[in-house]
């Protein structure tokens, strides 16, 4: 078995949209659980410059599988530009498994060596302690809880921001 991160394409639509369709991983995102396939194709088909996305696949006797999803958007308003926020999603039958880690080094890497970002910033439910765990093992602090941030599962829950700071002596 072979872990590779590489650019997300549209030929890795159909992969995004089953990882992203399944129940533990859209219960942590803003997605909604009815996510098109064609949808995925359209978006990652014109992904905006300012978007860098990548995907996870394990590689398996020559068979390939989207596991895991890493999207940072950089700030496109000028006082902001030193900044970039940032989604992941990892299936859940791979977690524990170094994927996050992977697709978490990739874009801080990315923001760091290559973008000159200063500032990462995301959001994350309260009780998504696995991934709370990831960010803070990153350097990612707490800044705030948001009350009531979003519906799940017929009720509101909170989402913590967070944010990682590069120094720039």
């Amino acid at each position: 078995m072979t872990l590779i991160i590489c650019r997300t394409e549209q030929s890795h639509s159909d992969g995004v949209q089953r990882l992203y369709t399944n129940p533990s991983v859209y219960a942590q995102t803003l997605h909604l659980p009815s996510q098109s396939a064609d949808n995925w194709k359209k978006w990652l088909g014109n992904i905006p410059n300012h978007v860098h996305s990548f995907v996870a696949i394990i590689e398996k006797d020559g068979k390939q599988t989207v596991v895991g999803n890493v999207a940072l958007r950089i700030e496109t308003n000028e006082r902001r530009r030193h900044t970039g926020n940032f989604v992941i999603a990892v299936d859940d039958a791979h977690q524990g498994q170094g994927i996050g880690t992977a697709l978490m080094q990739t874009i801080i890497d990315l923001a760091d060596n290559w973008l000159n970002l200063t500032r990462l910033e995301l959001t994350v439910y309260t009780d998504n302690d696995q991934a709370i765990a990831l960010y803070k093992k990153f350097g990612f602090k707490i800044e705030g809880e948001h009350q009531a941030f979003a519906f799940r599962h017929g009720q509101f829950v909170n989402a913590y921001a967070m944010a990682r700071l590069k120094s720039i002596d």
